[in-house]
């Protein structure tokens, strides 16, 4: 047999497209397989172990951040060809959609979360949370924004005996009433009674430390309990990794502090430093409703990647909840629409 025709000779590669091995249900199994481990990273994230570097309170903490591997899967998906692997994102888009989905769309802004007193109704509290940084460089500017929130009750971390009365100053025209305790401090549309520290001082922690404070407040619709928190930060060290112990330890702290409380209605403002979703917030989760419409970030206010700063009630019901505007912290401040 002779030698095969220009037009019997198959095309070079070199000089043609390149065929991809495998067919469409064959190719891209490495592909699906990371997209099946995405969707057991989200449905699963509890059963990633803590023990070598805090791994599952990291993956916790940015879980709704995990969802953007599935726009990158699916592009080389395609690029692939590969109908194996857009099949096996349907599992992580479904877990995703499954866990926050029910944050979307996003929560519109506007006339409709106004804080005027004027369009509550006769059961319903607004309330404010700040973490409003102690290194705030325009603590003044900061206060004249919460104060002209019109939240009847506004909740601070972070406040400096320097700064204590320049957020004193600005609040106290509609908030007539306060508590302090160390770095934490609520101010109130309606008396306060029976305010004390709440001890949530982890163990290895000396000094003057007292971040928690429990309060009565007087409202029209009867008696609440309220706590002001502001949880211990995390920190990432080699080789500990993500480290939550002094985090959890309050977190247990608090959690106990709510159970033995007396009062029915119980409202939680802070920045409790965790996410919904972290395991080491149980303790608060599991005894508290959290206010958590939209995504609401809250953290760091220059480009917000996780929502620390909490709203969260008991015998109460959080309406609706949102992110105000930037002040000079490193946090956004979040409101809430309590029902009673």
């Amino acid at each position: 047999m002779g030698p095969l025709s220009t037009e019997q000779q198959p095309f070079p590669a070199s000089e043609g497209v390149r065929r991809v091995a495998g067919t469409p249900w064959t190719r891209g199994r490495v592909l699906a397989s990371l997209a099946v481990l995405v969707a057991g990273l989200l449905m699963f994230h509890d059963a990633v172990p803590n023990a070598v570097g805090n791994l599952g309170g990291l993956l916790e903490t940015f879980l709704p951040w995990v969802g953007l591997a599935v726009p990158l899967l699916g592009v080389l998906a395609l690029l692939r060809r590969s109908a194996l692997a857009a099949v096996a994102l349907l599992l992580p888009a479904t877990a995703w959609a499954v866990l926050f989905g029910g944050r979307l769309p996003p929560v519109e802004r506007g006339a409709a979360h106004d804080l005027t007193v004027s369009q509550l109704t006769v059961s319903q509290l607004t309330v404010l949370q700040h973490n409003v940084a102690d290194d705030n460089p325009d603590p003044a500017g900061t206060a004249r924004a919460l104060a002209g929130a019109g939240a009847d009750l506004v909740a601070l971390e972070e406040v400096t005996p320097e700064t204590l009365p320049v957020y004193g100053a600005a609040l106290a025209p509609d908030h007539p009433h306060h508590a302090v305790v160390g770095t934490v401090g609520l101010w109130s549309r309606y008396p306060l009674t029976d305010s004390r520290p709440v001890d949530i001082r982890p163990k290895d922690i000396e000094g003057d430390w007292n971040r928690g404070l429990r309060t009565t407040a007087r409202t029209p619709y009867g008696d609440v309990a309220v706590y002001v928190a502001h949880l211990p930060s995390l920190r990432v060290r080699l080789p500990d990794g993500f480290g939550s112990g002094r985090r959890d330890e309050s977190a247990v702290a608090l959690g106990a502090a709510l159970a033995a409380e007396r009062l029915d209605r119980v409202i939680l403002l802070g920045d409790l430093n965790g996410t919904l979703d972290d395991r080491g917030l149980a303790p608060l989760t599991s005894r508290l409703i959290p206010a958590r419409e939209g995504f609401d970030f809250s953290w760091p206010a220059a480009f917000p990647v996780a929502r620390i700063d909490h709203v969260m009630t008991r015998a109460a019901t959080p309406v609706s909840t949102w992110t105000l505007p930037a002040t000079g912290s490193d946090h956004l401040p979040i409101a809430a629409r309590i029902k009673l």
